[in-house]
């Protein structure tokens, strides 16, 4: 049996500081995310663990 391993799409790996800029993320978010994950996370985990933060003061 061959057992080769196919990666599911939320389990790719992303970099931290692209999802970011994909993602328009604040400075600030970017870091949290680097500090929880380091510098490459699951798109799952990124996109669960991200928080867009208002625009209004």
């Amino acid at each position: 049996m061959d057992k080769t391993k196919t990666a599911v799409p939320s389990e790719e790996l992303w970099s931290v500081f692209d999802f970011a800029r994909r993602y328009r993320l604040e400075k600030r978010e970017e870091n949290r995310l680097l500090m929880l994950f380091g510098p490459y996370a699951s798109a799952h985990e990124l996109l669960t663990n991200a928080r867009r933060h208002s625009l209004i003061p």
